[in-house]
């Protein structure tokens, strides 16, 4: 049963639970890493037959595959990939920036590109934990900002196949290449490149403890999206909200992830005890009840606030990947809001909407991240390069400003640098 706190009985660090033990896998991975940069393609045929119990004799996803992916999912299912589709496009769109110059003094020139990578790998889970969103979430916001080609690994299963509606996410967000290897060695194969996979300068996109652990070890050779940990939901709200909304909304996150946190925080101890019947109703319902009802037991928890300027408070010092404001007016809270991956305004808004339907992304820093670092968004996929450009005038009136500066630095080679040219 889910735990009622009074504010300040538990440290905010420990609202959420995020110091899970996690297996050491270091030095697995590293070994991984080596073996698929030495032997390439056999490494990760080696790998799949091992971990996946696939034996393959091609790693890359056929058209035939594809097609008879796509024959095989329901048209309804399809049609709502696009719909979903869509709204993430519109979304998406509107973050795409501009390069810009600058020309307003005689004889100089400045400015800035943006410019997408030349190819972007993602990640994709596969099995039972298969997420076709995330292909859309993931791949959409790459194509919009111009990535050349946007490649996908993700695991078959036995027979060697890869989920058909991973395969028709895909082909609705428009991918380029579909590769059957999970794991830690399909990440070294997107950072280092094999016969068959490209390398590729961004990889993003969830995985397991193997998948996490490659990511920061081939980070600088490729970048990457974040690190994510458990999901994650904080939920403040008053006592007019309907109890069960707001235990299914919970329960949401909680069936991700034993180690996920469900966390509400409300000025009311009655809807507090309200909420706690509630999920204890809706628990044995789920089909993922075991994993629902550990994450609950161990890590969820309501929080009883004095207000909810104080629950405001409570939110911005943990930063939660998902945050829902189930109070009458949402907008009058927003601007309070500085800390949070992904904010759900309103008493109709349910995490769930952004996960599939609604538009923005649902890649989202966890574990407190969210104070420093921002959703996945078209800005991943693009990197800046500036120019600056100076007359011989133009370059003569700064270069004694330049000689003076380099010179208080003890650096007299980039005084005469400057200098030279202007005669001086």
């Amino acid at each position: 049963m889910i735990r009622i706190l009074n504010y300040g009985e538990l440290p905010d660090s420990e609202i959420f639970a995020r110091n899970n033990p996690t297996a050491n896998v270091e030095d697995v991975v590293t070994e991984i890493i080596q073996n698929v940069r030495e032997r390439k393609d056999q490494a990760l045929l080696e790998y799949t037959e091992r971990f996946d119990g696939a034996r393959l004799t091609s790693l890359k996803v056929s058209g035939e595959e594809m097609q008879q992916a796509l024959q095989s999912v329901e048209p309804e299912f399809l049609r709502i990939l696009q719909r979903s589709a869509a709204n993430i496009r519109k979304f998406h769109s509107a973050q795409v920036r501009s390069s810009f110059i600058i020309n307003d003094q005689p004889g100089i020139v400045m400015g800035q590109k943006v410019i997408p990578v030349d190819r972007a790998g993602l990640y994709v889970p596969g099995g039972t934990a298969a997420y076709p969103s995330t292909v859309l979430m993931d791949s959409i916001p790459a194509k919009i900002a111009g990535v050349k080609e946007v490649v996908i690994v993700t695991p078959p299963v036995k027979d060697g196949r890869i989920n058909p509606y991973i395969l028709a996410a895909a082909h609705v967000a428009g991918v380029d290449s579909i590769f059957k290897v999970g794991g830690a060695q399909a990440i070294a194969a997107l950072a280092y490149g094999t016969e068959t996979i490209p390398r590729v300068d961004k990889i993003v996109g969830p995985g397991n403890a193997f998948v996490a652990e490659a990511k920061k070890q081939v980070y600088g050779q490729v970048s990457i999206d974040m690190i994510a940990g458990p999901s994650e939901i904080l939920i403040v709200s008053d006592d007019k909200s309907d109890p069960a909304h707001i235990a299914a909304d919970l329960l949401s996150q909680a069936e991700h992830d034993k180690n996920s946190s469900a966390v509400l925080v409300t000025d009311s101890g009655v809807f507090a005890r309200k909420v706690q019947e509630e999920l204890e109703k809706q628990i044995p319902q789920l089909d993922r009840e075991e994993i629902a009802r550990a994450s609950i037991d161990q890590n969820g928890k309501i929080i009883v606030a004095d207000d909810l300027y104080k629950a405001i408070e409570i939110a911005n010092e943990i930063a939660p990947e998902h945050l829902e404001l189930c109070v009458d007016e949402p907008f009058a809270y927003l601007d309070s809001i500085r800390h949070a991956g992904s904010v759900f305004l309103g008493r109709n808004c349910p995490e769930a909407l952004g996960d599939y339907m609604a538009g923005p992304n649902h890649t989202l820093p966890t574990s407190g991240t969210a104070r420093f670092s921002s959703p996945l968004s078209v800005d991943d996929f693009v990197k800046k390069t500036q120019y600056t450009y100076f007359t011989r005038e133009a370059l003569a009136d700064l270069a004694q400003d330049v000689a003076y500066f380099a010179r208080k630095e003890g650096l007299e080679g980039h005084a005469r640098s400057a200098l030279i040219r202007s005669g001086k």
